[in-house]
């Protein structure tokens, strides 16, 4: 959280105003990384596929959506209230499903609780200049409902039949009693997530498929797959319209918790919404921020470097990225601050970015401090310009990973880093 903080990745909402609980803004670094994770995925899942249709719903939908859907009804979590500290927790998350009376206020360590009543988690807001009754509305809590509410259009201009798959990516809003853990558990967040309709007598196939893939993915993102378990929920766990649901789950430092999600929907939504279609509905979710948040767990490693370079001791901090999902792909360094250098320099950022590689340019402290604040924000490749350079017209090229060094040509550079990539 420090590094996250101090490098500008994520950092506290509205922190000169005294912030507001479990909020996060995104700096540079992280608008990076999130948007290399959405792009990715979309090409994973969707971008290389003939099975797939995408569509980009609205935030705010008919009221009417919720109610047939049963989120209205359904859509709770159990929450406690400290009758000592007047704290609320959600008792399934801080204390377990035991026994009321034998739970402990994981805040002050009361017993004196109340009873757990179920708490709505749908954001309410009202549409339009007043609060009447009849305006009000209710903030997105997932993508899927628009994807059922949208299918008779998307058969209709599609013609698709299943099984083919609808998906979607954006912000959604859950009014979470107890968020925390950093970006683990927030009130507003972005899902990317498909629902697959497939023939009923196929559905436990095409879930088996659905799950290897997610794993596939999370390959691809950098996950080491001893970090990760299937948890099989139980009926009496599962969400109301869950026939079947596997938690993919992560350890994360603060303790083992849900990553991603799959569940087999079956007709549910298909017969609440009153569509015409004979299918079941394989749901893979997959939580933005916490693909980042994994991402950067995996990402960092605290390590002893092979040497010593120039003002640096051989401890290094280094973010470990996939190359396609380090926020910037290469850093341009001049050796020193001389004008001739610097000139170079810039022009050789400059034909970077405009060649599609994203290019930091960096010039300021010793040239060893400048490959340790890259390798902190995970940059695979630095480009040194030195003296040399002014002679022979080449630049010195470093690896993150290896802190090997070789030397390429100016004019062959972005064919060099394109290949690299």
């Amino acid at each position: 959280m420090n590094l996250a903080k101090r490098r500008g990745f994520i950092f506290p909402g509205s922190e000169i105003y005294g912030g507001l609980a479990n909020s996060w803004d995104y700096g540079e670094l992280g608008a990076y990384l999130r948007r290399n994770i959405m792009n990715q995925w979309w090409d994973f899942f969707v971008g290389r596929r003939t099975d797939m249709v995408e569509i980009s719903p609205a935030v705010i939908m008919n009221s009417k959506v919720w109610e047939v859907s049963g989120h209205l009804k359904e859509f709770s979590d159990p929450l406690v209230e400290c009758k000592e500290c007047h704290n609320r927790f959600r008792q399934d998350v801080n204390m377990g499903m035991s026994d009321i009376q034998k739970l402990k206020c994981p805040s002050c360590g009361s017993t004196n609780l109340t009873k757990s009543k179920t708490f709505n988690l749908l954001f309410k807001t009202s549409l339009g200049p007043t609060e009447e009754k009849a305006a009000e509305v209710y903030l997105r809590p997932e993508l899927a409902q628009a994807m059922f509410v949208d299918l008779p259009q998307i058969l209709q201009t599609s013609r698709r039949q299943p099984p083919f798959g609808i998906a979607a990516q954006g912000r959604v809003f859950r009014n979470e009693i107890t968020p925390g853990n950093f970006i683990f558990r927030t009130r507003e967040f972005d899902l990317m997530e498909f629902e697959y309709f497939v023939p009923a007598k196929d559905d436990k196939k095409w879930f088996e498929y659905w799950l290897k893939e997610m794993h596939r993915w999370l390959a691809q993102l950098g996950v080491k797959k001893n970090h990760l378990y299937d948890k099989e929920v139980p009926a009496g766990e599962r969400a109301h319209y869950s026939q079947r649901t596997i938690d993919i789950e992560y350890d994360y430092p603060f303790g083992r918790g849900e990553l991603y999600g799959l569940a087999n929907r079956g007709d549910y939504d298909l017969k609440a919404h009153k569509i015409d279609l004979t299918a079941h509905v394989i749901e893979p979710t997959f939580g933005l921020d916490r693909s980042v948040l994994v991402a950067m767990l995996e990402a960092y490693h605290e390590e002893q470097a092979p040497t010593a370079e120039e003002g640096e001791t051989d401890l290094r901090v280094v973010m470990k990225f996939p190359v396609w999902l380090a926020p910037f792909k290469a850093a341009v360094l001049p050796l020193s601050k001389k004008p001739e250098l610097e000139k170079i320099a810039k022009l050789i950022h400059e034909d970077l970015r405009k060649a599609g590689i994203v290019a930091d340019y960096d010039e300021t402290q010793s040239i060893g401090r400048r490959y340790r604040r890259q390798d902190e924000i995970g940059t695979p490749y630095c480009i040194t310009v030195d003296f040399d350079t002014l002679k022979d017209r080449a630049v010195t090229v470093r690896d993150r990973d290896t802190m090997k060094q070789e030397r390429v040509k100016i004019q062959e550079l972005p064919m060099v880093l394109t290949k690299k990539l």
